[in-house]
């Protein structure tokens, strides 16, 4: 089982490159960043988990391209994951060449974990459909997806169309960086069969997990799609104390990743939340 850590990084955090030594040397396959560019003083859209309070993490994340960059620049083996990228609030073409470019000097380690945003408030003044928001990123990453692997790339879409344009340098990794989709549910089921080379459900139980992936191959073989290809990443993993037995759960169920998060990486405590989980989650 492979375990990462998806870090909620900020000024006062050690900061990414650290972060990224400290774990690579701990036995850490990946270190994830997540994506909020801004968070509205006023919002109505409640946070989706626990009092519905959006945490103070979030009024404080870095952007997660430049973070990983810094991280890539400091390791050597650690894979460099978005945990998760807010597509739709990005442009695509600008994104294509961030995700090729920090793929190609990292040696192929970057992820690329994507989504479509919770935030209604975020997404409608970075200028989202909020309605249709899934429609925007599926077209966004199938552009994408041409930039990366076609000497001279065009799209036509709704939401995004371009001509024949060279974009480059091309991702280190072939045909490019995996896609997973950071998101629950069925529509998030049907999207990563359609676009993904991945899936990544949060905080959910080994059995729920079970089940959910035998909804999945039954959409990739609609989609024509490799279902024993699909490399699944259960962030948030439930297993308190017994790592040991969560781990074997959730690798019966049919995860081939779990991504732990931290409770802090402020300096005075970061080595010791490192190595207590690497100690917990990686023996």
């Amino acid at each position: 089982m492979k375990i990462g850590m998806l870090a909620f990084v900020a000024s006062y955090t050690i900061d990414p490159a650290a972060a990224a030594r400290k774990l690579e040397a701990a036995g850490f396959e990946s270190f994830w960043l997540p994506e909020h560019p801004i968070i509205p003083v006023e919002h109505k859209t409640p946070f989706p988990r626990g009092d519905g309070k959006i945490p103070k993490a979030y009024y404080h994340m870095i952007d997660p391209f430049v973070g990983l960059a810094l991280a890539a620049a400091a390791t050597e083996t650690i894979k460099l994951g978005t945990g998760i990228c807010l597509v739709p609030e990005r442009d695509p073409i600008v994104t294509a060449k961030e995700v090729a470019t920090l793929d190609y000097y990292s040696g192929g380690r970057f992820l690329f974990g994507i989504g479509a945003g919770w935030l209604k408030d975020e997404s409608e003044i970075m200028g989202v459909d909020f309605r249709r928001r899934w429609p925007t990123t599926r077209e966004y990453i199938r552009a994408m997806k041409e930039l990366w692997t076609r000497d001279d790339a065009s799209f036509e879409g709704e939401f995004v169309k371009f001509p024949a344009v060279k974009c480059n340098p091309k991702p280190k990794q072939q045909p490019h960086p995996p896609v997973i989709v950071g998101a629950g549910g069925d529509r998030a089921l049907k999207n990563t069969a359609l676009i993904g080379e991945g899936w990544g459900p949060i905080a959910l139980e080994p059995a729920a997990l079970k089940a959910e992936l035998a909804k999945l191959k039954k959409l990739c073989d609609e989609a024509h799609r490799d279902f024993s290809k699909m490399e699944i990443s259960v962030f948030s993993p439930l297993g308190g104390k017994d790592a040991k037995r969560a781990r074997d759960e959730y690798a019966a169920a049919g995860a081939h990743r779990l991504v732990v998060f931290p409770e802090s990486l402020e300096p005075e405590q970061a080595d010791r939340e490192i190595e207590r989980l690497a100690r917990q989650w990686i023996g």
